[in-house]
């Protein structure tokens, strides 16, 4: 199989779909690699290692585009790339479509097959492909949020940890997934006060096994989730439902009752964000004060370490690319039902059933999707 991976169009995203490495292996397994010139020069993969790899460099991504039969990225379709997809293709990458309808309706018409990382499940219930980079994002919120939280930042001048003699910050992190985890550690890193809100008692159980007494631990109701954001400084929206749009969890009026100068860290602004204040932001204007708070909603936060982002998601991509380029996404998704899974969009209909419920289109079960040639 022709395996395509283009250069990135998002603002300051110098990730990449495939590494090097990853470029061996698919050659070494008798495929094709065409990558973009310049697909990875900002993370120091540059364009004769991909040729030393086995690929061959495309001048251009409408040529890319116009020959590859998988195309492997890391951020969704913008409208100019999305617009030269093709009946039949396939497209591997995060889609996050229960937030953009618009780009659902521009893949539908399409026809092309588009497969979501995020969608992807694994024998445990977990998100494989979505799962390093929540780990990232989650590390990442902690020192977004500390560095916010600085008085030139607009911040209300707080060091996170304190000092002897002065009260250490209060975060506050909804959510104890892999991102709500991951921020809680590296919070508690950095001496703050940390407390997780969760709806579930058995991930509560597990956090408090693994943290102790370091780490608060609150079920998730209206009642605690007001009292413990109004007396943060930090507050980390973590919060995923699979597929689907971030419940709204944070009212506007709470936040207006926040203290002036605290921080929210939308993590969750893929899936829309999980506060009634947050609008996706970039890296190049990442803050915005609303209500007298500081907002950081950056849509691609991992961006930020592209080198690492990219390698941990290769790690966990490639077995999944090399199973659609060796048998073909047809019989890949027929043989694995966690792979299956991150279909969502195939044949000009939506088959995932939380993008459909929050866009309020057809569903179209992946089965029926499978049948149709």
């Amino acid at each position: 199989m022709l395996v395509g991976v283009p250069k990135e169009v998002k603002t300051l995203e110098y990730r990449v779909g495939l590494t090097p490495g990853s470029v061996r292996e698919l050659v070494h397994h008798g495929h094709e690699a065409l990558v973009e010139s310049g697909a990875g020069a900002g993370i120091g993969f540059d364009d004769p290692s991909y040729e030393a790899a086995g690929a061959r460099i495309a001048a251009s991504t409408e040529e890319l585009f116009a020959t590859a039969e998988l195309i492997v990225k890391v951020k969704e379709p913008r409208p100019q790339e999305a617009s030269m997809l093709r009946e039949g293709q396939v497209l591997f990458t995060y889609l996050h479509l229960a937030a953009d309808k618009a780009l659902t309706q521009q893949l539908i018409g399409s026809g092309a097959i588009a497969i979501a990382y995020e969608t992807v499940t694994d024998p445990r219930g977990g998100l494989p492909l979505l799962a390093p980079m929540s780990e990232v994002a989650g590390r990442m919120a902690v020192q977004v949020g500390a560095h916010c939280l600085e008085k030139a930042q607009g911040g209300i001048g707080v060091l996170l940890g304190g000092v002897p003699g002065v009260p250490a910050a209060k975060v506050v992190i909804l959510g104890g997934g892999v991102s709500g985890t991951n921020a809680a550690r590296m919070a508690m890193g950095m001496e703050a006060q940390v407390t997780v809100v969760d709806r579930s008692l058995p991930r509560l159980y597990e956090l408090d096994l693994r943290f102790g007494a370091r780490l608060h631990t609150l079920f998730s109701t209206m009642e605690n989730i007001e009292h413990e954001v109004i007396a943060a400084d930090l507050v980390i929206g973590a919060v995923l439902v699979p597929g689907a749009a971030a419940p709204k969890l944070v009212s506007r009026e709470l936040v207006r009752a926040m203290k002036p100068g605290a921080v929210v860290v939308d993590i969750s602004i893929d899936q829309g964000g999980c506060f009634e204040t947050s609008r996706p932001t970039s890296h190049a204007a990442p803050t915005y004060v609303e209500e007298g708070v500081v907002h950081y909603c950056v849509t691609n936060m991992p961006g930020a370490v592209p080198r690492t982002s990219t390698v941990a998601l290769n790690n966990a991509t490639l077995p999944f690319v090399r199973a659609i380029a060796d048998r073909g996404w047809r019989q890949a998704l027929s043989e694995d039902p966690h792979l299956r899974n991150g279909l969502n969009i195939g044949h000009g209909r939506v088959a995932h059933p939380a993008v459909a419920r929050d866009l309020g289109l057809p569903l179209a079960s992946a089965g029926q999707v499978l049948a149709e040639r």
